[in-house]
């Protein structure tokens, strides 16, 4: 045992931790691996915030580590902000996520800053919307998203309603690290917590009407709509949201719209797991439904079937539904005339490559960042002599219009519906569209692989694997021939064919892509939420008609086993 963990375990032996902690760390100290995996370093912020697994310890989630960081944070805005000095916090509906939330409303106010608490469970695009609407500095949601029962997290959002970026991350990692856990005050002043209910729900819909109502839709109860909530928080939204815009042709999935921190009906509450949606494509077939979506707990993504060219119901995935609704909503601003080149949209740089030909088509700039939708929320501020219109990524995250600042799969539930309905009433179908815009823009085709590697030796394996590709990139992809190497770690863009470099500019990150000449892709990062190593591969071809699709279709496919074949992680 190693002695900064033990210097954590001593810390947590003695005051201010309280005797059911003292109890735990004695019966945690028999198994001597969950010991060390518990202390062994401190909790950090990656792609979606501070996310780990319930428990004590240091890298575990609890009331002193949320207790820890929301301090830090406290005492970075009581030393940079002189008025105004509020904060809004909102929770999913994992096991003691309500709790937290109190913990966190307690310090801020122990530290004289007013808090915003939702009364209750509430999805993480209105956290989002409150954090600008009601002037906050800060915004907290208690989420782990769709990770298992077992994680819980502390998403931290800042005054724009972003989640937190340079240099504002590393100057509150910096106020966290300087505490010791004895420096919290845990006794709340209750005159500064305000609680927040239904008024802030009405003023919240009222924003995904705005941007996911279509216009042009003139009948909307005739679609037949599936919706689960996978037992999280869009519950309090959706129905409420749905009949406002005149859906009432909607079957929910009972049991999975009762808010569960164990998902008891799934393995997983991920939209991007297929069985997730098992419960609602089997009631979506019973009914003969038009559409089918799913959103993860904490709503900020969301799964969508639809009927493809043999009327069965399909789900698409997370590069397709971009495909899609980027397309859809470029093409009504254009029918518009609200279209040119002072327009923006975004993506990132595991997303699919289709999503920059489709800007092109329209004539819109296309921006491209790393992996987490703060970065796209960055842009909107970075970039404000243009306007933002709609960004998403290849994790089922869409975000629509710039009120929300975070992926939002409540609009973008609408907006899917809208669609539908749109195409619909052209007596045509979004899956039809979908191929049209293969035979216009090239057929791509994409594919996450995750490898689950836990713990302290499994963080060191995912980065072994890394820098091996790094110290020897790769010199082919199947037959054709790697062009380009792109090291994000220190920015560099590399032609290995003829030997030329240049910048890439975006902020540094452990990641690393190959291109080859063909336009293959492979690209490689270690998750910012999970004990995961991410490979991403796009391929793709011509399509010169929809008859061709699923041979096409099938064709690439084989590619990619082919490619996860060659490249064994």
């Amino acid at each position: 045992m190693n002695s900064i963990i033990k210097k954590n375990i001593e810390e947590w032996s003695k005051h201010p931790f309280c005797d059911d902690t003292l109890k735990k760390l004695n019966h945690l100290k028999n198994d001597k691996a969950r010991l060390t995996d518990a202390f062994y370093k401190n909790l950090e912020f990656g792609t979606g915030g501070m996310r780990g697994l319930m428990g004590i310890g240091t890298n575990r989630i609890n009331k002193y580590t949320i207790g820890k960081n929301t301090q830090g944070i406290s005492n970075f805005i009581n030393r940079n902000f002189d008025k105004n000095k509020s904060v809004v916090i909102a929770h999913d509906c994992r096991h003691n996520s309500s709790e937290l939330a109190k913990v966190v409303a307690d310090v801020f106010s122990a530290n004289s800053i007013k808090s915003f608490l939702f009364s209750d469970l509430r999805p993480t695009p209105e956290l989002s919307y409150a954090v600008r609407k009601l002037n906050c500095i800060c915004g907290i949601v208690l989420t782990a998203s769709h990770n298992p029962p077992e994680y819980n997290g502390f998403k931290v959002y800042w005054e724009d309603g972003g989640q937190i970026v340079p240099p504002i991350d590393n100057f509150l990692i910096e106020e966290i690290e300087k505490l010791k856990f004895n420096d919290i005050n845990f006794n709340p002043n209750q005159e500064l917590i305000e609680m927040l209910g239904e008024e802030t729900d009405d003023q919240f819909i009222k924003i995904c009407l705005k941007n996911g109502l279509n216009k042009e839709v003139k009948s909307r109860a005739s679609n037949k709509i599936v919706f689960t909530a996978l037992h999280g928080t869009s519950s309090t939204i959706i129905p409420k949201l749905f009949k406002k815009a005149g859906y009432n042709n909607i079957s929910y999935v009972e049991s999975q719209m009762i808010p569960d921190g164990d998902f008891s009906t799934v393995k997983s509450p991920n939209p991007e797991e297929v069985e997730s949606m098992d419960m609602a494509l089997k009631l979506a077939n019973e009914i003969e439904a038009d559409i089918v979506i799913g959103t993860d707990p904490d709503a900020d993504r969301l799964g969508v079937a639809i009927r493809d060219l043999e009327d069965n119901l399909r789900l698409i995935n997370g590069n397709q539904l971009m495909v899609l609704i980027f397309d859809y909503i470029l093409n009504k601003k254009k029918s518009e005339k609200k279209l040119n080149k002072s327009h923006f949209v975004a993506s990132t740089v595991v997303s699919t490559p289709m999503i920059k030909n489709i800007a092109d088509y329209y004539n819109v700039d296309c921006k491209l960042s790393l992996t987490g939708f703060k970065w796209i929320a960055k842009m909107i501020e970075d970039f404000p002599d243009q306007k933002f219109l709609v960004g998403g990524e290849e994790s089922f995250g869409l975000m629509i219009g710039d009120d929300v600042r975070d992926k939002d799969a409540l609009t973008a539930s609408l907006a899917a519906c809208e669609m539908i309905s749109y195409y619909k009433e052209k007596n045509s179908s979004a899956f039809k569209e979908l191929i049209k815009l293969y035979t216009i823009h090239g057929f791509y085709k994409e594919k996450l692989i995750s490898i689950v590697k836990k713990g302290e030796k499994g963080k060191n394996e995912i980065n072994k694997i890394i820098d091996d590709f790094r110290k020897k990139p790769l010199d082919f992809i199947l037959e054709s021939r790697v062009k380009y190497f792109c090291d994000y770690s220190i920015s560099i863009r590399m032609d290995l064919i003829n030997g030329s470099s240049e910048k890439i500019v975006l902020p540094k990150s452990n990641v690393i892509e190959f291109e080859s000449v063909d336009g293959s892709k492979i690209i490689l990062r270690p998750s910012g939420t999970e004990p995961k190593i991410k490979m991403y591969i796009s391929v793709n071809t011509n399509l010169i008609s929809i008859s061709k699709f699923e041979m096409v279709d099938k064709i690439l496919n084989h590619k990619i086993d082919e490619i996860i074949k060659s490249v064994d992680l």
